[in-house]
Formats: C-alpha cells, sequence, structure tokens
C-alpha cells in the first residue's frame, strides 16, 4: 500500500478492542474520524462547501424523516435551505424536497440537490423528479430543473450527479438512474435549459448482474433481497449507481450497484446531440474488476479513483496506474455509501447499514444507530472543472 494507507498505523485488537489480549483479529488500516454520528433517519449523500460546510440527505426509505436535506451545524442537522423546502405538498411537487439521493456541491461552490420524487421507491410523478440549485451565499433555491416523463421515467431512481461546468453556457450535469424495476441509463443535463437526455440507455455496462455473475457478500452474509421469510430471494438488482468525472473531464466512471466492475464513457460523446446511441457506445470502456460491489465513486485533483467498498467495510483507491489500494478498512464502515473529497484534505463518507434494512434481512430490520458520516485525510482536493474550454 502506499500514500496515507502506508503511513498508517496498523494495531492488533483484542476481545475488548484494547489489544490486550494478543487474539488476533480483522486488522483496521489508516484511520477514521467521526464527524457527525446519526440517531435519526439513515444518511445516503454528504457534501462539503469550499467553506467547510456539511450537508447531508436522507431519503424517504421508511424511517421517521424530518427534513430529507439537512447542514450540519455545530452538530445538530439542521433542515436546509429551510422548513418550508422539507415540507412537499405531495410526491410531485416541484416546489419542495420529496425524497432526496443525493447532494454535492459543484465546482463553483453550489449546492444542488438531487430529489428522486420516489419515497418508498413508487413510480415518479412529473415535478417529483428534479436537480434543484442553492447558493451557498444566500440560502436561497435559485434553479430548478424538472424532468420530462421521457427523461425521468415512472421506474426511475435518480441516484447521483457529477458536474462540469466547462461544457454548455452554464455546465452540465450527469446522473446515474439507478432502478431496480426499469430500465437503467446516464442522464445528461444542460445546466442553462435544463434539457435532459438519456445515455446509455439499457446499455450492458449499466446494469445490475445477475447471481451467476455476481453475489454480493457482506458482514460475511450472502446479500439478496428477502423482505420476508415467506418470500424467496431474490438478486440485488439495482444498476448504474456510482458515478464520478475524471480529474481531466474527459472521461465518466460509473458502476452497476450489482456489480465489481467499473465502466468508463467519453464525455464528448455523452454531450454530442449528433452522436446516436450505438456511436456513444462505441466510447464505453471496461475499467476492469474492482474486487468488491460498490455504492459511491469519488475522483481527486490528482487522478486517483475511490471505491466504496461495501462488501470489505472498506474504501478502496485506485491510482492513475489503475493499480488499487486500500484507503481505510474499518468494521465501523458498515456500508460506505456515498463520499465527498473536500478542500480541506479529506474524503467524507456515510455509513449506513444500508444492508440491515428489513428488505434483506426476511423482514428484520437490523440496523442498529447510529449511522455515522466519517471522515480520512487523503492529500489531495476536489475535481474542480470550472471556466475555459474542457481540457
Amino acid at each position: 500500500m502506499t500514500g496515507a494507507s502506508r503511513a498508517a498505523a496498523v494495531s492488533w485488537q483484542g476481545d475488548d478492542g484494547s489489544g490486550s489480549s494478543g487474539q488476533a483479529t480483522d486488522q483496521p488500516v489508516a484511520t477514521l474520524e467521526l464527524v457527525h454520528a446519526f440517531e435519526g433517519p439513515m444518511p445516503t449523500g454528504v457534501t462539503v462547501s469550499a467553506q467547510g460546510r456539511v450537508f447531508v440527505n436522507y431519503p424517504l426509505w421508511g424511517d421517521e424523516v424530518p427534513a430529507t436535506v439537512t447542514e450540519l451545524r455545530d452538530g445538530v442537522a439542521v433542515a436546509y435551505p429551510d422548513e418550508a423546502w422539507n415540507s412537499p405538498s405531495g410526491d410531485d411537487d416541484a416546489g419542495a424536497f420529496v425524497s432526496v439521493q443525493s447532494v454535492v456541491v459543484d465546482p463553483a461552490d453550489r449546492l444542488w440537490v438531487l430529489d428522486t420524487g420516489s419515497p418508498l421507491f413508487q413510480p415518479t410523478k412529473p415535478g417529483g423528479p428534479k436537480l434543484v440549485c442553492v447558493d451557498l451565499a444566500t440560502d436561497e433555491v435559485v434553479q430548478v430543473i424538472t424532468f420530462d416523463p421521457s427523461v425521468a421515467l415512472p421506474s426511475t431512481y435518480l441516484n447521483d450527479v457529477r458536474f462540469d461546468l466547462r461544457r454548455g453556457d452554464a455546465g452540465t450535469a450527469f446522473i446515474t438512474d439507478s432502478s431496480d424495476s426499469g430500465p437503467n441509463a446516464i442522464i445528461v443535463v444542460d445546466l442553462a435549459t435544463g434539457e435532459a437526455w438519456r445515455r446509455l440507455h439499457e446499455h450492458a455496462s449499466t446494469k445490475a448482474l445477475p447471481w451467476s455473475e455476481f453475489r454480493p457478500v457482506v458482514e460475511g452474509r450472502p446479500m439478496v433481497q428477502q423482505p420476508s421469510p415467506d418470500e424467496d430471494p431474490q438478486p440485488v438488482a439495482m444498476g448504474a449507481d456510482g458515478i464520478a468525472i475524471s480529474h481531466d473531464g474527459e472521461r465518466l466512471l460509473y458502476c452497476p450497484l450489482a456489480s465489481r466492475r467499473l465502466w468508463s464513457v467519453s464525455v464528448d460523446a455523452l454531450v454530442d446531440r449528433t452522436l446516436d446511441d450505438a456511436a456513444v457506445a462505441a466510447t464505453v470502456v471496461d475499467e476492469g474488476d474492482k474486487g468488491t460491489g460498490a455504492d459511491g465513486l469519488e475522483t481527486d485533483d490528482r487522478g486517483r479513483v475511490y471505491v466504496t467498498a461495501y462488501e470489505h467495510d472498506a474504501v478502496l483507491r485506485r491510482l492513475p496506474d489503475g493499480s488499487y489500494e486500500t484507503l481505510v478498512h474499518d468494521p465501523r464502515l458498515l456500508w460506505p455509501d456515498t463520499m465527498s473529497v473536500a478542500a480541506d484534505g479529506h474524503l467524507y463518507v456515510t455509513a449506513n447499514q444500508l444492508h440491515r434494512q428489513a428488505t434483506y434481512q426476511r423482514g428484520e430490520d437490523l440496523r442498529s444507530k447510529p449511522y455515522a458520516l466519517f471522515r480520512t485525510p487523503v492529500d489531495a482536493g476536489p475535481v474542480r472543472l470550472v471556466g475555459g474550454d474542457p481540457a
């Protein structure tokens, strides 16, 4: 291992965690600093502004969710930007958050909120699925982009988003549709006009793998969908989930949740409306086996790719030469979900025990609060694709 992993101390842990018993156990790697412990609903997304403000979201998956988007202020999760935006009138409310899966600060230091419009994974209604921009200088919503039903299908689950502000008059966003019940795709959004289009629709690289090719193991147990003991177990079926953009803005990286493979596609091709689907698909590259199922992806300004290894309670890092190292491995990283490389030189990551939900545990909720937000040093900053022509 190199970098932070090599420099970190590795300790022997005893039965009580003190290291005194001499009993060999799994060895943690590197260090995790607890940023926040969540006693309420389970979080998914996290993002950190240039000034160090931390934002977290909580989708409506069955927990009581007082606010689906919050800012952590002095150890307290406060509804953001206000209570009104967290109080929708219905699943089709274009003026309020319905069920948010991801929050991302863009290279211009604006907060973008990705609203699935799909509480409990219900079919979407026009007005619900949307991308909302909040000006962090004023804490006011300045743009709302809703999606046409031909882009956000009834089955669509908007999962995560990345930005290149050099492309188009106001920049371009890229979103994964991770649906477990319908077509998967990458959705491209022109931030100036709000126009959006689907790319790699039902392409093999965006699809969950069948059991014959992928059987995830989490906490030493096979992970299957089985909401009750009376139902037959089914494979995990979420498609394109994790997404990240390369430090030069040339490639968009992505991975289905139910897969151990990493994929990339040309950003030039994604944004070129003159290209047909076959031409875009021709630019897809199989980046290989990443050794784990992954939920979130992230990149830094040194050309490295971060992978949440939910099968191993770890975060892996892919180096520019294609090799992997373990950034952090810790038994507290129970389902590392979303990551954010911040200007303070840390990688932030949520751990939310997603696999312990009743859906995957024969109807029994095995989650144990608190959920957690951690950070670990990475000696790098976020990718900032802003200003000038694309590299």
